[in-house]
């Protein structure tokens, strides 16, 4: 999905069968967000309702489960062919992944053990970051995953984004990196830094363990 005329020929097929009319003082690129926000929920609701995982789903498709991992997590957003390939898997209408679009998103509720498996370079055994869901608000964006580790490993990359995160541990003991300096994360210790430094858990020290992220991402000017 590219540029302002293939949001507007979304937005016109939404408005043609029942959605609600798309609200013209919004800028395109907020539009474009917005949808790729209902159509990952969408997407993902579908293919819970028939049982399927994400690698299920992406073989009916005949995409790859990284890119449809990314539409759920709306970190992608899927083309008109695209929607009409998960359309025809999923058994339900195109228009269905823009339901909601102009409701008001000031909740998101995620059941105990419903949230998204976020499947990147750096999952693999022993590693599991689940998606509680992602906030967006006109002026700040908030990540939450939670993250499981259960097996012990030599090596651990190191991230880097924007915005700020709050990591706080729910169970086992590591120790984590920030920069040059290491703090030992316990369960109920809270470690908030500036995401630009580099940063991640450099040693297992008891697992299991299981902490959350949450990432607060303000929008550029």
């Amino acid at each position: 999905m590219k540029g302002a005329a293939v949001v507007a020929r979304i937005a016109d097929l939404a408005e043609h069968h029942g959605a609600s009319p798309v609200q013209p003082r919004r800028p395109p690129e907020e539009l474009e967000e917005a949808l790729g926000a209902v159509i990952a929920q969408r997407v993902r609701e579908s293919r819970l309702q028939l049982g399927w995982t994400v690698g299920q789903l992406a073989a009916h498709c005949g995409m790859s489960k990284g890119m449809l991992s990314k539409i759920e997590n709306a970190q992608a957003s899927p083309s008109l062919a695209t929607l009409a390939r998960l359309s025809e898997a999923l058994q339900v209408p195109v228009t269905a992944f823009f339901r909601g679009l102009n409701e008001e998103q000031d909740v998101l509720y995620v059941k105990a053990g419903k949230g998204l498996d976020i499947e990147h370079k750096w999952s693999g055994a022993g590693r599991r970051y689940l998606s509680l869901g992602i906030m967006r608000a006109p002026n700040n964006t908030l990540e939450p995953v939670l993250v499981t580790l259960t097996e012990r490993s030599d090596s651990f990359p190191l991230y880097q984004h924007a915005g700020t995160e709050l990591i706080y541990m729910l169970a086992g003991r590591m120790e984590y990196g920030y920069g040059s300096s290491r703090y030992l994360l316990e369960s109920g210790d809270a470690l908030q830094f500036i995401g630009g430094v580099p940063h991640g858990p450099v040693a297992l020290v008891e697992l299991p363990i299981q902490f959350l992220s949450l990432k607060s991402i303000t929008p550029s000017a």
